[in-house]
């Protein structure tokens, strides 16, 4: 079970999601907040594992809450307002849901949350993905790739990208302090990033295996990072391992 907790200034909106919550056999209720500082009470007092999060709000917007508290809980931001999105996602969002909020599209958010937390379990098939943006240019003699981020192209060394994550139409790049966000595919870089050096371990993400410091069981640590290893990108990704530990 996953604990949860709702939070919106708007008493529809917390009985939407209370009702949607009720239906989905894997979520529990911790409680409803009308305010980001009542929220702040809650996370607290209670262990809380996945919190929705309404982002206009008085006082202190969604946004804000996050960047003062730095919940420990999985964050799925919900608003009325797409414009929000980028930033959602560079505050390490797990999903972001514009209002009115369909029940299938609340169900895959959780799902998502519930596949971050205990990836042990089988991935659902993955949905055809659209056709990606141009993807970014490589050849396996470059060490070095451009991306488009924040309306300029940088320039990424190949050496420093750790991993890469997989959220819906966008991209996060961790490499350097701070996370870069691009709009593309997981399937656009895994096809152009040398694969001698990254390797595809789970539907969301891509790690480079210079980067790898331990593996155990179904996951990979990198620093405070855990990357989990899905059921069907394991054997691939196993024999990799082995292969370099054989050199």
């Amino acid at each position: 079970m996953l604990r949860c907790l709702l939070v919106d200034d708007e008493p529809l909106a917390l009985r939407l999601l209370t009702s949607y919550v009720e239906r989905v056999p894997f979520l529990e209720l911790v409680g409803t907040c009308r305010s980001a500082l009542e929220a702040m009470t809650v996370l607290q007092q209670e262990q809380v594992d996945v919190l929705f999060l309404d982002i206009q709000m008085p006082d202190l917007t969604g946004i804000e809450f996050v960047r003062s508290m730095q919940p420990q809980a999985l964050v799925i931001f919900t608003t009325a307002y797409e414009g929000f999105a980028l930033e959602g996602f560079n505050l390490n969002a797990l999903d972001y849901l514009v209002k009115p909020i369909a029940f299938e599209r609340f169900v895959k958010a959780a799902q998502k949350a519930q596949e971050r937390l205990t990836p042990h379990q089988p991935e659902p098939a993955a949905a055809p993905a659209p056709t990606p943006p141009a993807a970014p240019s490589a050849t396996p003699h470059d060490d070095y790739i451009f991306v488009k981020a924040d309306y300029h192209t940088q320039r990424l060394n190949l050496r420093d990208i750790r991993y890469l994550e997989g959220l819906k139409d966008y991209i996060k790049i961790y490499a350097g302090a701070k996370p870069i966000l691009t709009l593309n595919s997981l399937k656009a870089f895994e096809d152009r990033l040398p694969p001698q050096d990254f390797v595809r371990v789970h539907r969301s993400y891509i790690v480079a295996v210079a980067h790898i410091d331990s593996i155990r069981k179904n996951r990979i640590y990198m620093g405070e990072a855990i990357i989990p290893i899905g059921e069907s990108y394991a054997e691939a990704f196993f024999k990799l391992i082995e292969e370099r530990n054989m050199h």
